[in-house]
């Protein structure tokens, strides 16, 4: 049986203080009431793939959050599997069209009552824990630089490879998805240059953070987590880039502090990145979510 691969998100927008209210649509071709997805366009990322098919079906811009897992169900041609987001409308207009031609913007009580589908429904299960996050981390691993091997200057200099720039390209593009509205680097050429591209986009600043090199962290792992924990504490999302040798153990630090249970954290490739959602309040956020993506061009 083939596997067929979608991607879509629970679209959510806040009205008042405690009211949340979710994007449900009606498609006629089917009759039914659904929410947001459908295919990747060929070497489209799922990430992209849900935010422009949220933009395709309500004229809505959306602002990914954290994940909230995947739908799995039968369909005439094989096994469908749909990878959801929680994601923030940040404004747009719908217009009906022949694939859906209504949009209904419910409170999680009626949009789970109004959702065809037991699947649909039960990805509304964490959806108080994904739009209660108040902070966003994308924690990054710079792209690729060579072999430091073979780099006879200071290693701090040595910048991004080919492969590299089209490494921090792609992840230009992705992280851009989640709407980080600052950037910080570990003070190394290839850590900077990895995201300069996005905080040009943003017209923000690069903002040094020496305690996110290999050598600061090592030298005092407990207030790098307090320097996290401060950047996730500011205003809008933020993203940090780093090394190899500090993602892994702060992700699982900050995990075990926050009492949070990650089974696998894994060795953090060049080029991927952890998406950390916080919630609670100033200044000791704690950390709700961590989600990790690899290497955008595989």
């Amino acid at each position: 049986m083939s596997e067929l691969i979608a991607a879509g998100a629970v679209l959510w927008r806040r009205r008042c203080v405690g009211t949340i209210e979710l994007a449900v649509v009606h498609r006629p071709r089917y009759d039914d009431w659904s929410l947001p997805k459908g295919k990747p366009h060929r070497g489209e990322s799922l990430p992209v793939t849900a935010v422009r098919e949220v933009a395709e079906e309500t004229g809505h811009t959306a602002v990914l959050g954290r994940r909230l897992g995947s739908t799995h169900y039968p369909v005439a041609a094989g096994q469908k599997v749909a990878h959801y987001w929680a994601a923030r409308s940040a404004g747009g207009s719908f217009t009906p069209s022949e694939e859906v031609d209504q949009l209904r913007w419910l409170p999680i009580e009626e949009a789970v009552d109004l959702l065809s589908y037991p699947h649909d429904r039960a990805l509304l299960a964490d959806l108080d824990g994904a739009t209660a996050a108040a902070g966003l981390v994308l924690l990054i691993r710079h792209a690729k630089a060579g072999r430091r091997e073979e780099w006879e200057r200071d290693d701090t200099l040595r910048p991004l490879s080919r492969a590299g720039w089209g490494q921090a390209e792609a992840l230009q593009a992705l992280l851009a998805l989640f709407g980080p509205q600052r950037v910080y680097s570990a003070p190394r050429t290839r850590c900077r240059q990895t995201v300069e591209g996005l905080a040009t986009d943003l017209g923000v600043p690069v903002i040094d953070e020496p305690l996110l090199s290999e050598e600061g962290y090592l030298a005092d792992p407990p207030a790098c987590l307090r320097r996290l924990t401060e950047i996730a504490a500011g205003t809008g999302p933020a993203a940090v880039c780093s090394q190899g040798g500090v993602i892994p153990d702060l992700v699982s630090r900050l995990a075990s502090a926050n009492r949070l249970d990650l089974p696998d954290v894994p060795p953090s490739r060049k080029g991927s990145f952890w998406a950390l959602s916080f919630g609670g309040t100033v200044p000791s956020p704690v950390l709700l979510a961590a989600d990790y993506y690899d290497d955008p061009l595989g």
